[in-house]
């Protein structure tokens, strides 16, 4: 057993989430002894540079994507469109924010302790020991800590599929989480390149072989799939230079049925009255219709497939995975390049892969776009529990499993009251559910429960969500965290807690069908949401007056002022709260 090590603060992750917890916390307690931790060899997490390849782009704006005190430098126009950009800048921003950001004479990047892999955590009196294994795997030590911040993010560990054959095959089998690392586009060796998945990811490694001059076959599954996602245009309408703009607009948001929303006379005639109802009905019509159209999946050239593309269940309900369009002659290459398949892997051989409907495909490359796990591996089962992590519902005691089900009852009935048009989804595939949903108040906190029955508020969980910018989501959440971490922010009573997540968990259900099952799935919910972890909170410089709050879209620098609020309100270790600007510099 290696050596012991006494911290005030363990962040485990250097992505967003882990890079923007640390930071705030430390902007508040600059004095404190805190340490991140990330098993990679560099910072960014989804966005770092191991990971990063030149098609890769992000699904936010200039503007959005950046921390509200340092601005992201604008990118060239070459690698701009409609104002999204390379993935690559979003990394040598997080790479200068971790170098620059310094506290107590140390910057963020001296706190991160790369190679390094959590093993285990246990909560041992009033501190929590976090046994880590460095790359090697020579050496293990025990890291104790009075606070635990989770932020290992939802993208952090591969999803591959069980491939019969795979060891016959003798050519790479990689997951997207590899590939940009690989040198599979670059091999002389690899010619025929399969990608398997029907999701943004997929799409992004497709674009990427046959722009390498591969011969590029594309297997969309058959069984066990919501289908391929929806892939739509990122063009703006009216002022808003793009899609990402229009839905990040207060205006918007309350087009879809939401909970994060505030129930006022305007969300009831759209979500509540039957002419409303209809309204929205036919809006969101439009804009399924207009995808499809774009795409143009019945009138292109079926010879290879490409109608194949065409998603399953209608854009509203997101019962897949999808995203924005980086590239606009991305349907045109596809439709002329690739060979599409609609069947599952029922073995590799040498070279081989043959599919069940009969087919076989020549590959010395498979290139699997199949989603992820969430980062919790370190939790045992019992821990899992306890926390309200994602755990087999047949893990659950009886006890329990009836409460949330009594509480899950009761939330129905009140989405289906506010929000008729959850009550009847199209027909659509939805896999077996077999885990529980995430059941953290407010996305961040565990419940108290038999075995904290206090709550003694040591660990908080950040970047836990599926929103579309991680940026504003997650500087919200580590403001959130730090208030609750250090005792200074008041919570509801446990019964309303509990209400309030059975609300959520059940809402999202019922709103993003098989995605939803998850229960932290917000697609449109991102502003409604840091809206409401502000107000609880007690702050508000963020608002701009009632016009430019609903019909600007929300932007970096309108966070830009609450560090200082914040400390106003909550104070600032070591300064008196006047002095706290002058601290936090």
């Amino acid at each position: 057993m290696g050596d012991l090590h006494d911290y005030d603060v363990v962040v485990i992750g250097a992505g967003i989430s882990g890079i923007c917890a640390a930071k705030f916390y430390l902007d508040i307690h600059p004095q404190s002894q805190l340490v991140i931790l990330d098993k990679d060899n560099c910072v960014g997490g989804t966005w770092n540079s191991r990971r990063s390849y030149d098609s890769f782009w992000t699904q936010w704006t200039v503007g959005t994507a950046e921390f509200s005190d340092v601005p992201m430098s604008r990118p060239p126009e070459e690698d701009l469109y409609y104002e999204f950009f390379k993935a690559k800048h979003t990394t040598k921003y997080l790479e200068d924010y971790a170098d620059r950001q310094k506290h107590a004479g140390r910057s963020l990047r001296d706190r991160i302790r790369f190679g390094v892999e959590v093993q285990s955590v246990q909560k041992h009196e009033f501190e929590w020991l976090v046994s880590i294994k460095n790359s090697t795997g020579d050496s293990t030590q025990i890291l104790h800590t009075r606070k635990l911040i989770v932020a290992s993010g939802l993208t952090s560990v591969p999803k591959m599929p069980i491939l019969p054959g795979e060891n016959n095959f003798g050519g790479p089998i990689i997951h997207q989480e590899t590939f940009g690392s690989s040198d599979v586009l670059s091999s002389s060796h690899i010619h025929d390149i399969v990608v398997l998945g029907g999701g943004k990811s997929s799409a992004d490694i497709v674009y990427s072989a046959v722009k390498a001059g591969k011969t590029v076959s594309w297997i969309l599954k058959e069984t066990d799939t919501t289908g391929p996602g929806f892939l739509f245009s990122p063009k703006g309408k009216g002022p808003y230079k793009n899609a990402f703009e229009v839905g990040m607009t207060r205006l918007a948001a309350t087009f879809t049925p939401s909970i994060m929303n505030d129930q006022t006379w305007w969300t009831w005639f759209l979500h509540s009255s039957k002419y409303g109802i209809k309204l929205m009905s036919s809006f969101w019509a439009s804009v399924d219709k207009a995808t499809r159209v774009d795409a143009n999946f019945r009138g292109r050239d079926h010879a290879k497939g490409f109608d194949k593309l065409e998603p399953h269940t209608p854009i509203f309900w997101q019962n897949g995975t999808g995203g924005l369009l980086n590239h606009a002659d991305f349907f045109d290459i596809v439709e002329k390049h690739v060979q599409i398949h609609c069947a599952d892997i029922e073995s590799l051989d040498k070279g081989l892969i043959r599919l069940t409907n009969g087919e076989e495909i020549p590959a010395q490359a498979l290139l699997c776009g199949t989603g992820w796990f969430p980062s919790l591996q370190f939790f045992n089962p019992e821990q899992c529990i306890e926390l309200g992590l994602p755990h087999p519902r047949k893990d659950e005691p009886s006890e329990r499993a009836a409460q949330w089900a009594q509480l899950s009852a009761a939330a129905d009935k009140k989405v289906l009251a506010t929000f008729p048009s959850l009550a009847q989804p199209p027909l659509h595939y939805h896999k077996p559910v077999t885990h529980t949903p995430y059941r953290l108040y407010k996305h961040i906190a565990p419940l108290p429960n038999a075995a904290n029955p206090t709550n003694d508020r040591s660990i908080a969980f950040v970047g836990h969500i599926c929103v579309g910018n991680y940026f504003r989501g997650v500087e919200c959440q580590a403001m959130w965290a730090t208030a609750y971490l250090d005792g200074s922010l008041t919570l509801p009573p446990l019964q309303e807690q509990q209400e309030e997540v059975a609300l959520f968990t059940t809402w999202c259900r019922r709103r993003y069908l098989n995605n939803g099952e998850q229960g932290n799935w917000m697609t449109f919910e991102l502003v409604g949401y840091t809206d409401r972890l502000l107000e609880q909170l007690g702050l508000r410089s963020h608002w701009k007056g009632w016009f430019r709050d609903w019909f600007e879209p929300c932007v970096a620098r309108d966070l830009a002022g609450l560090r200082e609020e914040y400390a106003r309100k909550y104070g600032c270790e070591g300064v008196q709260s006047g002095e706290a600007k002058v601290a936090m510099t």
